[in-house]
């Protein structure tokens, strides 16, 4: 009998710990898919490929981007939330994962009980822009500009639910003003058009539009930072400009699908931490307007619930309508 008991118990702990070593020894056994909820040639999509190269030669595996768009994000992240949680269905998404459950309706995702966060890989401030057929060299004068033509001008975004998005419905609410709002899949599109002349104004994150200040392209008025950028100095911040209440970053960060193994979160969590730091991948990132601070899978996951407290108060104070 209790050989028996033994046996029964022995085999009880392999089949709950089976699946704990395999991944332990083996991941990744085959390719990894890294959905990225936008275009390529965006800020996201740019932190992508940076990670998920050097993450790929690591591993000995390959590890392939694809680029789903549409919905601001939610048909990418829908379906990682259904992916398989085994490691090998992996998302890179921005801040804007946190505020679409939210705005949207029927609600699209759980961003707090449908993934298990790994880590945010890097972060930036977003910036508000013109192009320079504008005649406003400030937030205050953009204002004014905007009041004395009612319907003329709108903003754009980098999508329905991004930072950017709020950012511009924050000074419409706070100034009385009646710009509409442009989303677009990407902050690449947004450049596009903004550089075009086609949309004069636009609220997106700072690694899409640095090159572009610098070299004229367009005009920056602000960033949502409490200090200046050292990639555009000068460039006013929020705090400078009285809107201290603009404050907001625009996060990179990576997800799985909930009930994905520790042993997997923790092997992403702890490369990407060490790939992010690596001399040759931190001045790129720098360059690009991002700061990196990898954190661990818990802090982010606290991040996300601070975040979803915080967007649903703001969302609720601006009392914008939900998307149908």
């Amino acid at each position: 009998m209790n050989r028996l008991r033994w046996l029964f118990c022995t085999a009880t702990l392999c089949l709950l710990l089976g699946p704990t070593l395999i991944y332990a020894d083996d991941y990744p056994s085959r390719p990894v898919r890294v959905v990225v909820p936008f275009a390529a040639g965006g800020p996201t999509d740019f932190v992508a490929r940076l990670v998920v190269n050097k993450l790929s030669e690591r591993w000995h595996q390959k590890i392939y981007i694809e680029n789903v768009l549409g919905a601001s994000g939610n048909i990418a992240t829908r379906q990682v939330a259904r992916a398989a949680p085994d490691g090998y269905t992996v998302l890179i998404t921005t801040s804007g994962f946190v505020v679409n459950p939210i705005l949207y309706a029927p609600k699209p995702y759980d961003a707090v009980t449908d993934f298990a966060p790994i880590t945010v890989a890097a972060e930036a401030p977003n910036v508000l822009i013109v192009h320079p057929s504008v005649p406003a060299h400030s937030v205050q004068e953009l204002i004014d500009l905007v009041k004395a033509n009612p319907g003329k001008y709108s903003f754009a975004s980098a999508g329905v639910g991004q930072t950017g998005h709020l950012g511009g419905e924050f000074l419409n609410h706070k100034f009385g003003l009646d710009l509409a709002h442009v989303p677009f899949n990407g902050g690449g599109p947004v450049m596009n058009a903004i550089v075009a002349g086609h949309t004069q104004i636009a609220f997106l994150s700072l690694p899409s539009a640095a090159s572009y200040i610098r070299d004229g392209s367009v005009r920056g008025l602000m960033v949502t930072s409490a200090q200046r950028s050292k990639i555009v100095p000068d460039v006013p911040s929020c705090v400078e400009v009285g809107l201290a209440d603009e404050e907001t970053s625009f996060f990179q960060g990576i997800l799985a699908p909930a009930n994905t193994p520790r042993e997997v979160i923790d092997k992403w969590q702890r490369d990407v931490a060490d790939i992010v730091q690596q001399p040759d991948v931190r001045e790129r990132l720098e360059g690009a307007s991002f700061t990196v601070k990898p954190i661990t899978s818990e802090q982010f996951g606290e991040m996300i619930k601070r975040e979803d407290e915080h967007w649903a108060r703001v969302i609720d104070e601006l009392k914008i309508q939900k998307v149908q």
